[in-house]
């Protein structure tokens, strides 16, 4: 019944070799790819006024279009640089892979982590934007953000689950929607404007005062706000090996329309907030006064409102994408546990979906799903990956010294440090607002990943096998056995086991623990009834304990054999065929198995005793 379930929710298996086919195209790529960045034009104008408005007052929109003019510039220049890496690293990984390789491992991991922190911000802070999107145009559910934000996000989790081909098919219908929509709304608001001139605007609905001058320091933490506008331009390179062949070519192009796409519509949009001076509000957002400056309150306008809405998830798909490719990739290089590398029954690595669906998800609860809260953990990182990756590109061209070398590596030089100019300022700017945490957390997530690494090493020399020195004797050699069945009754199931344990060795010992003597006595006159040869031991356990005494009394048997004697615990465990019959029933095995494994002398077996289907 629940295989039925899975099915239909997330779509029947997929064998290894239908792989080529769960890749995309530069239709569908561009789809999936692009909703993270061009999603931020939906909050990186609004973050760049509410810096200026309450200080500049009018003067704001004039500082609005240069700071937006400086971020373009920015962006000009990291989509060059990006597009050198997908032609020197066409197998993903992106700023990791490069750092690691031409930097080291220690800001290979910097990188990655930073990206890793990029990519659950990502799903929080989209999915709380788009949830701002729709309560701007349905003010009556403002109490039920937090669980609508929380939904987007499951359902998302659903949909990537089915894989890359369903997923992008899905999400590429509304991201060209908000794409298109956001032209028409920039083309016709331009023009009509210019014509008939705009709308009765925010600004005279209140009162806007300059309260200080101009300065540096107000320009740079407008700037590191409406940086955001420029977070998931590394998803493209990330991602690489997730286009179909020549995949590195599709990339690039890919990457190119996104950032033209960009371009237009952050430029567009800034251009219109001033035009029709959108004022940063609590519960209405300036896109949704843009669209009601430019369309008024009809079609047109809900339309913008719920594309915008629905663009901010997708942004959240562009991290579903990322996150579980570049967890496979440190995982394939064993800074994080093996498990993502392990793909699902949709060929999707789809530990490393759920896990950044349940970070992200406690990071919205924790935030209260409000963007602008989370907005300042959110540029650190994925700038931090930028800078390290111009860095490593640098040393990459100068060590290959390849045609027009020189070229390349002043490129990416320029990029790192236009790139390392920004990490600062946004450090500095957002450092008390919660860019602290991130500061933080990523030595930490570093740590974590070196320990990791470690341990897999250590693990893996105490495992090598030097075949040549095994001899054909080491493999034929004997041991003396001796079989220890814990039984809590004389049932079915502890029975099969003890004859089980009979048929592998003559030597057996039952072992029980008793909570009670009258319990105890009945066992030991069910025992004699049973006239067998089997040793029954049956220790009475004062303070209800069964676990502790029987792992101690397992301890003590395996203390006193020889070095060629294995002691085996058999665990009788009867099997229900109902998803729900596991739930009634004591797992004691459980625990019991977990426990006795970490005696390097006792070997554990699970006997299964298989219930009637009708129980």
């Amino acid at each position: 019944m629940m295989d039925k379930f899975l099915d239909i929710l997330l779509g029947k298996p997929l064998a290894n070799e239908q792989g080529s086919h769960e890749k995309f195209n530069i239709p569908f790529g561009l789809a999936v790819m692009a909703s993270d960045a061009i999603s931020s034009v939906a909050y990186a104008a609004e973050e760049i006024l509410i810096v200026l408005i309450v200080v500049l007052g009018l003067q704001a929109y004039t500082w609005l279009s240069i700071v937006a003019l400086m971020i373009i510039g920015l962006l000009a220049i990291l989509t060059v640089s990006y597009l050198q890496i997908i032609r020197a690293y066409p197998q993903g990984g992106g700023a990791y892979i490069v750092a690691k390789e031409n930097i080291g491992t220690v800001p290979g991991l910097v990188a990655g982590a930073a990206l890793l922190i990029d990519y659950i911000l990502t799903v929080a802070v989209s999915a709380s934007a788009g949830g701002a999107a729709i309560l701007s145009a349905f003010p009556g559910l403002l109490n039920y953000k937090v669980l609508i934000v929380i939904v987007f996000i499951v359902v998302l989790t659903i949909l990537n689950l089915r894989g890359v081909s369903e997923s992008s098919k899905i999400f590429s219908l509304p991201t060209y929607i908000f794409v298109f929509g956001m032209m028409f709304m920039i083309v016709f608001g331009i023009f009509k404007y210019a014509f008939w001139g705009g709308a009765a605007n925010q600004v005279n609905k209140v009162v806007l005062k300059q309260t200080a001058d101009v300065s540096i320091f107000l320009i740079l933490r407008a700037f590191s706000q409406g940086c955001s506008a420029l977070t998931g331009l590394e998803a493209v390179s990330n991602s690489v090996p997730n286009f179909k062949e020549p995949s590195q070519r599709n990339a690039k192009i890919v990457m190119i329309l996104l950032s033209s796409i960009i371009l237009f519509i952050f430029g567009g949009s800034s251009i219109l907030a001033n035009l029709y001076r959108a004022v940063p509000g609590e519960n209405v957002t300036v896109l949704a006064q843009i669209a009601e400056g430019v369309f008024g309150r009809n079609f047109m306008f809900y339309l913008i409102q719920v594309s915008t809405a629905i663009i901010l998830l997708m942004a959240c798909n562009t991290a579903f994408t990322g996150f579980p490719m570049l967890m496979y990739v440190v995982a394939r290089d064993g800074f994080v546990p093996r498990q993502f590398t392990h793909r699902g029954k949709r060929l999707s690595f789809s530990i490393g979906i759920v896990s950044l669906s349940v970070i992200a998800g406690i990071l919205v609860i924790v935030f209260k799903a409000v963007t602008h809260n989370l907005l300042p953990l959110y540029s650190v990182g994925v700038f931090m990956s930028f800078t390290l990756a111009q860095t490593g590109m640098v040393i990459h061209w100068r060590q290959g010294k390849e045609r027009n070398w020189r070229i390349r590596a002043l490129i990416n030089g320029f990029g790192a440090v236009v790139t390392t100019i920004t990490t600062g300022i946004i450090a500095y700017e957002k450092f008390e607002a919660g860019a602290w945490i991130v500061i933080i957390l990523i030595p930490i997530l570093v740590f974590i990943m070196l320990a990791i690494k470690r341990h897999y090493n250590i693990v893996a020399e105490q495992l090598r096998a030097h075949l040549k020195d095994y001899k054909a004797a080491d493999l034929q050699k004997k041991f003396t056995h001796l079989a220890v069945v814990p039984i809590a009754s004389l049932n079915k199931a502890s029975l099969s086991a003890l004859q089980y344990a009979k048929s592998v060795t003559d030597n057996v010992i039952a072992l029980n623990i008793s909570i009670s003597k009258e319990q105890m006595e009945k066992l030991k006159a069910s025992w004699s009834e049973l006239d067998t040869d089997i040793v029954l031991v049956s220790k009475y356990s004062p303070y209800r304990h069964i676990v502790t005494p029987l792992l101690q009394s397992i301890d003590d048997i395996a203390s006193r054999a020889s070095d060629d004697e294995k002691i085996t615990v058999v665990l009788p465990q009867f099997i229900t065929h109902k998803w729900w019959g596991n739930l009634l029933h004591n797992n004691t095995g459980i625990f019991l198995r977990e426990s006795i494994l970490r005696n390097k002398n006792v070997i554990v077996s699970t006997y299964p005793y298989h219930l009637d289907d009708d129980e």
